[in-house]
């Protein structure tokens, strides 16, 4: 039997998640939290085998929280189980370490499905974010730079999109705010923009926000 744990923000979601598989023969939903700090404590006193994690968790402000946890608890998968558009946040996810992406558009069944896998090993994505890692592995750095946005900067544009000021995004990310402006002004010349409005507009079109 899978043991999972389900990470997410509304108690729907987990309702409806351990109502479709509590007579599953090969998952069992063995935890459920709603926040980012009670992840590492159900990880500690229970055998998770797969983790299915809203990227929008309370508590949760970054890619590389997850990946801290990935190296803490090495024998646990994680599903990025998600609204946000999979096109901007798998390949990062991806990278950062996680099984797999599924959008919360999708089935449960290939939530399921996602499940089983992971837990025999396989990593889980859609082909075009397949497609899109490949083309980013046969860059060069220079291009890279103008073509592919880092872990971090989405984050950043992602809170700039969303009203957040510099020291309110430093505070959060618990960076200089120097540092912030720094990934502003790549953002900027990056996405080929000279302002804030017209850098969230950029976000919402590439479905960052």
């Amino acid at each position: 039997m899978i043991k999972v744990c389900i990470a997410d923000n509304y108690p729907v979601v987990h309702f409806g998640v351990k109502s479709y598989f509590k007579d599953n023969a090969d998952i069992s939903i063995a935890a459920n939290v709603g926040n980012f700090l009670m992840v590492r404590d159900i990880l500690q006193t229970k055998d998770i085998d797969v983790l299915v994690l809203d990227l929008e968790l309370e508590g949760l402000s970054s890619i590389f929280e997850v990946k801290a946890l990935l190296k803490s608890f090495p024998k646990t998968k994680i599903i990025i189980y998600s609204g946000l558009s999979e096109q901007i946040y798998a390949p990062n996810a991806i990278k950062a370490g996680v099984s797999g992406f599924v959008h919360k558009s999708e089935k449960l069944e290939t939530l399921g499905i996602s499940i089983i896998k992971v837990y025999q090993g396989k990593i889980i994505m859609n082909e075009t974010v397949k497609k899109n890692l490949a083309l980013i592995a046969k860059q060069s750095k220079s291009e890279r730079l103008y073509r592919k946005l880092s872990n971090r900067e989405v984050e950043v544009l992602r809170y700039l999109s969303g009203g957040k000021k510099n020291h309110e995004i430093a505070e959060i990310l618990n960076l200089n705010e120097k540092t912030i402006s720094t990934y502003k002004l790549r953002l900027l010349t990056k996405l080929n923009v000279t302002n804030l409005v017209d850098l969230v507009d950029k976000a919402k079109k590439l479905e960052i926000v």
